[in-house]
């Protein structure tokens, strides 16, 4: 990411800590799937060192704690704030962005969810994970397609993540180093009683990091309107979310 945008994100996510765990339903599904993913595509029960980046409140954690035995664990994120979710997990812990700082040594499993978007060119952070990986680890990564929210997007917000992309674009990032498990994406629609509900969601999940203006009482009444008049129905308006994924493993 570049400053601007780091500092935007971080402070986004920060803001949103104390309630992202009850209201990011969406990403705590696609952590299941990815962890599921990993286990019937045959990754290991067991890891020697294995690293998440975005961490997070701890969703992918949980399921990675769940689903396999760690000797030792080291977790990411850029807010200071989930440093609690690694001593929660009994794991090490380092803050900042996941292209910039260092990497543990000897990881033989390296795992995110939901956040690679934020990255302009996630293929430069998919090339660093095949690049750092043990032979035979294993590599399970969640970001979002070019059609999430796109609601807003027709309503002019400039709030989305930089990096959406399709998992062909994860997989050719990493095809001269890692074999290619499974690759996936899907479309999924929530539905809110209102624009500003879909605004709430958003903030409480801190995916508006990008978003830069100050909102003014008719920008939101212009906001609200345009999102009505073009994706209302039933009383309701929808947000699409779209999860893609790649599972990939190096050769020995």
């Amino acid at each position: 990411m570049n400053a601007l945008i780091t500092d935007r994100v971080q402070r986004s996510f920060s803001r949103s800590f104390g309630s992202y765990h009850d209201e990011a339903g969406q990403q705590a599904q696609i952590a299941a799937d990815l962890v599921d993913a990993l286990r019937i595509h045959g990754a290991p029960d067991k890891f020697t060192h294995g690293l998440e980046l975005g961490c997070g409140t701890g969703h992918l954690t949980q399921r990675l704690k769940e689903t396999f035995r760690f000797q030792s664990l080291t977790l990411n994120d850029l807010a200071p704030e989930a440093e609690k979710t690694a001593t929660d997990a009994d794991a090490s812990f380092l803050c900042g962005d996941a292209q910039q700082i260092m990497w543990p040594n000897e990881v033989d499993l390296i795992c995110s969810a939901s956040m690679i978007q934020w990255f302009e060119d996630p293929a430069i952070l998919m090339q660093r994970i095949a690049n750092w990986l043990q032979p035979g680890g294993w590599m399970a990564v969640s970001g979002f397609g070019p059609r999430q929210f796109q609601e807003l997007a027709q309503v002019g917000s400039n709030a989305g993540a930089p990096g959406l992309c399709q998992p062909d674009e994860l997989s050719a990032a990493v095809r001269d180093e890692l074999e290619v498990v499974a690759t996936g994406h899907s479309i999924r629609t929530l539905r809110f009683d209102s624009p500003h509900e879909v605004l709430r969601h958003l903030r409480s999940t801190g995916v508006n990091g990008r978003a830069r203006a100050t909102w003014t009482r008719s920008d939101m009444r212009r906001f609200s309107d345009d999102y009505v008049a073009r994706h209302g129905s039933d009383g309701t308006v929808p947000l699409t979310y779209h999860p893609i994924w790649i599972v990939a493993r190096k050769p020995i």
